[in-house]
């Protein structure tokens, strides 16, 4: 088992793109990287010194488990509710230092000195499609944020099933396409998918096979870290790139029935 240290997570994030100033959002498995001296904390130390002076370190920490009945939206506590996304995002999340977004279904956590910034407001603006809320990815919320500030995205030891971002793109291309029916049509088509943590229909692409993908485009690094890999990517094309492939072939992508609610919606908006 590897020995790695906070120095060796700032090198590793420098060497696979931070730079002073960065926000650095990331999915990881502490033990992937074999023993890691001062833990999660060390981890969560270690990208800040990457992304230092001006950085910020954020982590998805979920609270929604996907069962209503368990897990009421009403319940939710922004200060309390832990998440279940592992010990590096609850590590962040019960740091003194963090800030959280306040949604019940998809918050961040982030340490930084954008991380008000980044956190506020979360919901706001225009409501986007989602299985969840229609304010979980909003216009104004932390992964719109990471999109608009080509945030770099990390994975440490896991693959990009991981990858909530996904969630936020699944959104804008469902938005899309319903923004291009006539507008009397827009509830009937909305009310025929997923919303309200009522699971119908939905996109749900798989990350793991959309990465050879993105890999193929030259827009992925990858660099050792102890006994894994660490893995990144910029926001921006790795959002731009997958919309691209979503709208180009879309049937790859989706379930048949999924499909065919495309086949729908593309019908009604030539009618």
């Amino acid at each position: 088992m590897t020995e790695v240290t906070r120095a060796d997570i700032s090198a590793a994030f420098k060497a696979a793109g931070a730079v002073q100033g960065d926000t650095v959002m990331f999915h990881g498995s502490l033990k992937s990287m074999g023993h890691v001296q001062g833990g999660a904390t060390a981890v969560i130390d270690g990208i800040l010194d990457a992304s230092s002076p001006g950085g910020t370190v954020a982590a998805a920490t979920l609270w929604y488990n996907g069962n209503p009945e368990e897990c009421k939206k009403e319940d939710f506590d922004v200060a309390t509710s832990p998440t279940w996304t592992g010990l590096l995002a609850e590590t962040l999340r019960r740091d003194p230092r963090s800030l959280r977004s306040n949604s019940f279904s998809h918050s961040v956590s982030a340490i930084g000195s954008r991380a008000r910034e980044l956190t506020e407001r979360h919901g706001e603006g225009r409501p986007f499609p989602s299985p969840w809320s229609e304010q979980s990815f909003a216009e104004i919320s932390p992964w719109s944020k990471f999109y608009q500030w080509n945030a770099l995205y990390a994975f440490i030891g896991v693959d990009m099933n991981s990858c909530t971002m996904k969630h936020y793109i699944e959104s804008r291309f469902v938005a899309e396409l319903l923004d291009q029916l006539p507008p009397e049509r827009y509830t009937e088509f909305r009310s025929q998918i997923a919303m309200d943590c009522r699971s119908i229909l939905w996109i749900f692409y798989p990350g793991a096979k959309m990465r050879p993908r993105l890999e193929e485009k030259g827009i992925v690094t990858k660099v050792p870290l102890g006994d894994t890999t660490l893995m990144t990517i910029r926001t921006r094309p790795l959002v731009e790139a997958t919309l691209d492939i979503l709208r180009a072939e879309p049937e790859n992508w989706c379930t048949p029935e999924f499909a065919s609610w495309l086949s729908r919606v593309k019908a009604a908006r030539l009618s």
